[in-house]
């Protein structure tokens, strides 16, 4: 079985943003490449996607304002990540239409963020770029992981 989450897609002017961030090189830290940038509402894991397609069909999804920023911030142990709020009711609803499908729900709440980079040692010190971007947030997408690592939309859900 495939490998799913449901993401939101930034759209092109805000990923331009995002990629012209600083990236210094660092050893131990690896930046996330332009197509992999998105925020998770919910990670699946291995699960049916006609299942997954099924539930996120059914539901009323509400459409949603992403703001990110405004700096760049450590969340747990090794991600880089930009805040991004206006998502929570989103996250919300995906979650009661998937809860019966998939992994248990997490044991946190929600946290909208955009992993900018993933590192094992530390992030570059002092490293505090700042982004002041949003955008309006019409649709979702099911997404799977390929063996190779890259992304598939599995299918995008339209939000009301």
């Amino acid at each position: 079985m495939p490998r799913l989450f449901v993401a939101v897609w930034p759209p092109d002017e805000v990923l331009r943003e995002l990629v012209a961030m600083p990236r210094p090189a660092v050893d131990g830290l690896r930046w996330t490449k332009p197509g992999r940038l998105h925020v998770t509402l919910r990670f699946l894991g291995q699960c049916d996607e006609a299942e997954i397609q099924a539930a996120l069909s059914a539901a009323r999804l509400p459409a949603a304002r992403a703001a990110l920023g405004p700096q760049v911030k450590r969340l747990g142990r090794g991600v880089l990540m930009i805040p991004v709020q206006g998502l929570d009711d989103l996250a919300a609803a995906v979650e009661a239409a998937v809860s019966q499908v998939g992994l248990p729900p997490p044991d946190h709440p929600f946290t909208g963020h955009l992993t900018v980079a993933r590192f094992k040692r530390k992030p570059p010190p002092g490293y505090r770029p700042s982004l002041d971007a949003s955008f309006a947030v019409t649709d979702i997408a099911l997404v799977r992981t390929e063996p190779s690592g890259t992304y598939t939309n599995v299918e995008l859900f339209t939000l009301v």
